[in-house]
């Protein structure tokens, strides 16, 4: 049976050390499964420092469509994150948004069935005010359901303030 902790909140919270130290807490080992595609410098730049902050311990690996692929029995996962995970989904399903939750939805669930503890990081992208942009727009939306939707399957929920965490669920 899977375990499920969805740790969320705005852009630089602190979600990812905070996911990052639950994952060691309950693992020597952990596996990081990065869903990040590298769109450009800045972006490589970023990854290569949460790369840095990693050590030895962690089994990293790389999956931007489907992490259900790899067999994850008996291991803490951290997912860092579901936003870049469905930044892939709606861009190659060309912002369909109904089609990418779907396929989004599919693959969690695929996912989830191992018996594995699971730790998912994501973004409150409609936290802030309302874009122009339809794109943004659009992708807000996808985001925003397919956050309610591990939530509502979470066994734990964390939202990250300021570096803090606090208990939403669980």
């Amino acid at each position: 049976m899977s375990y499920i902790h969805l740790i969320t909140g705005g852009e630089r919270s602190g979600k990812s050390t905070y996911a990052e130290s639950e994952a060691l807490r309950l693992s020597e080992s952990p596996v990081y499964l990065a869903t990040a595609r590298i769109w450009d410098e800045e972006f490589r730049q970023r990854i290569l420092r949460h790369q840095e902050r990693r050590g030895p311990e962690w089994t990293n690996i790389e999956e931007d469509i489907r992490p259900s692929k790899h067999d994850f029995t008996g291991r803490v996962v951290l997912i860092d994150c579901i936003t870049l995970w469905a930044t892939n989904y709606f861009f190659d399903m060309q912002q369909d948004v109904d089609q990418a939750l779907e396929a989004l939805k599919k693959e969690f669930d695929t996912l989830v069935q191992q018996d594995a503890t699971f730790i998912f990081v994501t973004n409150e992208l409609g936290m802030g005010g309302m874009s122009e942009s339809r794109t943004q727009r659009l992708f807000t939306q996808l985001q925003g359901w397919m956050n309610q939707y591990v939530a509502a399957r979470a066994d734990r929920v964390t939202l990250m303030v300021s570096g803090l965490p606090l208990t939403v669920k669980g």
